[in-house]
């Protein structure tokens, strides 16, 4: 079988869905190794995240054949990538980030449609009006054009429903995985390196993430009052006006040398940060899955996160769930944690039997049989 995808995000993206995109090219290419798999990407640009994917035998990544797609790489990506990916012989196309050509009915295969979430839909004031409006026309023309439409969760799966009508009977749910580093055995010098470099404490709380106010980086921010001096929070993640936000309120209740935020760390820190953390915090308003629930779980260290959308899909037992606005919740349960190692091994212990069925093998054979099931239609 080829296999084409809207290699875009995993060109140009380092995380999110830059991160999908590669997780997926790369496990179906090393679990499905008789297939060819085809990227398809406006521009040819050097990622490191990319190359290994690259490396393996039955990858490509393809740009536009004609001077014309070159020079209006909107219009190939949005047309001239259905013809160009049919000449090359591709029997399905899988667009991997809620977008697929406009032209892709006429294109002669079977499609494919990743929807990671709707929340510009469900809570439109974290987002401009103009964006709204764009991703609302391309997601919903990617859910009736597709042959088959991929869900990254339940939750997902419901607004896809909802919002856009598609029948339940087209909509297959299928986890990501998360990276096969965030669980590993982690060499005593690597951590004592993380330790080092970040001037870590004895006990700090770690949150990962863009740092918005969907986020709700700040109720963990808060809570730091009503916890013991020593502990620290460490926000990974750029600087935003929210950023800027969280440092004012900080430093206004005079908290600041106990928030600490770590911008561009290289993402093999990420695995030792999590490991080490006493708690970790993903405290979200709302989100389409919620990977960093998993990472964390993985590597060992129970979370606190918020219900209201999927977080207790991805975390299960692995995490304590409190409101979003709830801050006297946070302190109780990260105390409970950090002052009961009994409860934080057994959290662990449920967290990571739970998290095993989102294994790259198991996102690989269910994205396969989507794509059978696709051909069967087509045909």
């Amino acid at each position: 079988m080829i296999i084409g995808f809207d290699g875009k995000r995993a060109v140009q993206n380092n995380t999110g869905l830059g991160n999908y995109s590669r997780l997926v090219v790369d496990s179906l290419s090393r679990y499905y190794p008789a297939n060819s798999y085809r990227l398809y990407a406006p521009v040819r640009r050097a990622n490191p995240r990319l190359t290994p994917v690259l490396a393996n035998h039955n990858v490509e990544l393809l740009t536009p054949a004609t001077a014309f797609g070159r020079f209006a790489r909107h219009v190939w990506r949005s047309y001239g990538m259905t013809s160009q990916a049919r000449a090359d012989g591709c029997e399905i196309f899988h667009g991997l980030s809620g977008e697929l050509p406009f032209n892709i009915r006429s294109g002669g295969m079977a499609s494919v449609v990743t929807i990671h979430d709707l929340i510009f839909r469900r809570y439109p004031e974290y987002y401009k009006a103009i964006d709204c409006r764009i991703y609302d026309y391309k997601f919903r023309r990617a859910c009736a054009d597709a042959t088959r439409v991929i869900a990254i969760s339940e939750c997902t799966k419901r607004d896809i429903m909802e919002y856009y009508g598609t029948p339940a009977e087209k909509i297959d749910v299928i986890y990501q995985g998360c990276h096969e580093q965030f669980g590993a055995a982690i060499p005593p010098e690597k951590l004592k390196h993380v330790h080092r470099q970040y001037q870590l404490p004895e006990r700090y709380i770690v949150t990962v993430g863009t740092v918005e106010s969907r986020k709700n980086q700040l109720l963990a921010v808060k809570a730091l009052a009503l916890l013991p001096r020593d502990v620290v929070l460490y926000i990974v993640g750029g600087a935003t006006p929210y950023a800027d936000e969280i440092a004012r309120y900080a430093d206004a209740h005079g908290l600041s040398a106990r928030v600490r935020r770590l911008e561009g760390i290289p993402f093999d820190h990420l695995p030792a940060l999590y490991e080490m953390a006493a708690v970790s915090s993903y405290t979200s308003r709302f989100e389409g899955f919620g990977l960093p629930v998993i990472e964390s779980i993985n590597s060992g260290t129970p979370v606190i996160a918020c219900t209201g959308s999927v977080l207790e899909e991805a975390g299960g037992p692995g995490a304590v769930y409190i409101d979003p606005d709830d801050v006297d919740g946070f302190a109780e349960a990260a105390m409970n944690i950090m002052e009961n190692p009994s409860l934080r091994a057994e959290t662990v212990r449920l967290g990571q039997e739970y998290t095993a069925r989102f294994s790259h093998r198991a996102m690989a054979d269910s994205i396969m049989d989507t794509y059978r099931r696709a051909l069967d239609r087509q045909q």
